[in-house]
């Protein structure tokens, strides 16, 4: 079976990110007291008493309402309920039942999964008939914790863990291939992710800026076990007003940061940008491995030269990442999507390859018979040899008798040829220049 699914639910302003974040023992939700902040389903893998689980935090419901950024807020929500294992129902300790926790109430009874009554922002001084009164919702036995104090969070993860289905697979899975989505807000990241999933498992609308949280999704294929990450569209900072549209870029450069490959989506019919080199910038920076998706091919009006030029169009642009491949698709034709996931599947194992030290060294000393290393003032650069100190990205040591003389455009001399003899498509290549003193 599959790792156990926690979703917390509740309606908006209850709490429920400041507990996933606490939980997830990092900033992943965005928290701000305005309320319906967390639009869409956030993931986290979660680990308690060695049994790991992952935890959805979803948006606030609003059973009533007909706003449709919140009408899909809820229809997130109830994906949520229908996929979790256990679900956190979170109600605030401070108030009265609502008629909005009363329905949400009505709809997880008739859901018939396991579910927990979390009230939320119980701190010393709140009488105890304030949380009996939930009893009345018809859940059991309400847990009283505070998010911001950190009370009672351990036994309401014990509660959750026993809830588990007993073969559940709640044992550590490193075999899963992270998946970040970037791009400029409305390239068409969200209609990408939902096409891979088959499902409405991202908000999309044509209002830029709808995915506001770096959202991850678990997803298998073939047997490969991905975690999809869609991000929020990084904008010019000059276009940055918002401090939730801040948290945004935040957490995209930090989505960016924790995934494997990185899937940069371009706009065919907008052209590429500054803010596309900018973005592709940090995932190059982060040595990620990149594929370039030029998104919306559809749309194009085409002749014998318009892919060629295109593609010169890229090379040229985002020369400093030669390396990552091209493909030409449409996330809402879904063309060429089969060949996505191949690309990151083969991307990702290039990132984790490793050279024996015999053959970088082999390889190094034709490159070196071939092109005399530098010199300068009369002392010349001496390589002694080179190895592999580690992966994501592959990263390279070179000893060399002074650092000084080790020019980058050799450096980078050194770099074609291993991609000559080994490709390493699709990720960047570190090299770090040691001085080995005799």
């Amino acid at each position: 079976m599959s790792r156990p699914i926690v979703a917390v639910v509740g309606r908006p302003n209850v709490g429920k990110s400041t507990f996933f974040n606490r939980i997830a023992g990092k900033r992943i939700s965005i928290v701000e007291d305005t309320p319906g902040v967390t639009r869409d389903r956030i993931y986290t893998d979660v680990e308690w008493l060695g049994k790991h689980f992952t935890m959805i935090d979803t948006g606030g419901i609003e059973p009533e309402s007909t706003d449709i950024i919140l009408s899909q807020m809820r229809n997130q929500a109830e994906i949520a309920i229908e996929t979790a294992d256990v679900i956190v129902f979170m109600v605030d300790g401070r108030t009265d039942i609502t008629s909005a926790d009363e329905e949400i109430a009505q709809m997880l009874r008739r859901s018939k999964k396991e579910v927990i009554l979390a009230v939320n922002k119980v701190d010393s001084g709140i009488a105890d008939d304030t949380i009996y009164q939930f009893y009345s919702l018809g859940l059991g036995d309400p847990i009283a914790i505070s998010s911001v104090n950190l009370l009672n969070l351990g036994d309401l993860l014990d509660v959750i863990i026993s809830k588990f289905p007993e073969d559940a697979n709640t044992d550590e899975d490193d075999d899963i291939i992270k998946v970040a989505v970037i791009g400029k807000p409305n390239a068409g990241k969200s209609s990408l992710i939902n096409k891979f999933l088959g499902e409405n498992r991202v908000i999309v609308s044509d209002i830029a800026g709808t995915t506001r949280d770096a959202i991850d999704t678990p997803f298998e294929h073939n047997g490969q076990k991905y975690t999809l990450i869609d991000t929020a569209g990084i904008r010019r900072k000059s276009r940055v007003d918002e401090s939730i549209e801040k948290y945004s870029v935040i957490r995209a450069l930090a989505a960016i940061e924790r995934s494997d490959v990185c899937l940069l989506m371009i706009d065919a019919d907008e052209g590429i940008t500054e803010q596309d080199t900018k973005i592709a910038g940090y995932a190059h920076e982060a040595g990620r491995a990149v594929i370039i998706l030029v998104n919306k091919w559809d749309l194009i009006e085409k002749d014998n030269k318009t892919y060629n030029e295109f593609v010169s169009k890229v090379r040229s642009e985002f020369a400093f990442m030669s390396y990552a491949p091209i493909e030409f698709i449409s996330a809402k034709t879904g063309q060429r999507f089969d060949n996505i996931l191949k690309l990151v599947n083969y991307v990702a194992e290039q990132q984790v390859m490793r050279v024996t030290t015999g053959l970088l060294n082999d390889i190094l000393n034709e490159a070196i018979m071939l092109n005399q290393p530098p010199s300068d003032k009369g002392k010349r650069l001496k390589i002694y040899y080179m190895t592999q100190s580690s992966v994501k990205p592959p990263t390279f040591v070179l000893f060399v008798n002074d650092k000084e003389l080790a020019h980058f455009s050799y450096v980078r001399y050194i770099e074609n040829q291993l991609r000559k003899n080994f490709k390493f498509e699709g990720t960047s290549l570190k090299f770090i220049v040691r001085e080995k003193k005799n």
